[in-house]
């Protein structure tokens, strides 16, 4: 049985089956684009602690702001992508690993958390979706309460699943 976290329009997180080993299907959507097109199967101990972490940073607003005030978000993404300096890995989000490298990812605050990004693999299943940068809003508090109620699930699942030896 599948468990969503949030609203697919803006920001969720899905959670269906548990497979042996530590894994779990985990699919993530954005600006109602599902994120884990590639690779939906989460390594539960890793993948909770990222989660949490990037639920920490926008709880404690230590998400930079925009970086170019009065700019489309489009275009906000296309200059952070462009950039080959540090500034841009300052607004790198959700480097949640293997289940959302098929696509680059940056966010800021802008009242909202503004999260922009674009898929980038020649293979993406869905061809007309490249080129194209999405963007969600969605309001801080509501990000993190997606993204710990998902990862309370999944500790709790993981913990009943492979309890501690």
């Amino acid at each position: 049985m599948t468990r969503c976290f949030g609203d697919r329009a803006t920001f969720a997180v899905e959670i269906g089956e548990i497979e042996p080993h530590q894994l779990r299907a985990v699919d993530l959507w954005a600006a109602g684009k599902r994120l884990t097109t590639d690779d939906n199967w989460a390594f539960l101990p890793f993948f909770s602690r990222v989660m949490r972490s990037s639920a920490a940073q926008v709880r404690r607003r230590d998400v930079k702001p925009c970086p170019f005030p009065g700019r489309a978000p489009e275009e906000i993404f296309r200059l952070l992508h462009a950039d080959e300096t540090e500034f841009r890995e300052q607004f790198w989000f959700m480097q949640w690993g293997e289940t959302v490298d098929n696509v680059s990812t940056y966010a800021y605050l802008d009242d909202d958390l503004v999260i922009v990004f674009a898929f980038w693999r020649a293979d993406h299943p869905f061809p007309d979706d490249l080129g194209k940068v999405f963007v969600a809003r969605i309001p801080p508090e509501e990000f993190v309460a997606t993204v710990e109620e998902a990862a309370d699930l999944l500790d709790v699942e993981f913990d009943s699943v492979d309890p501690p030896r």
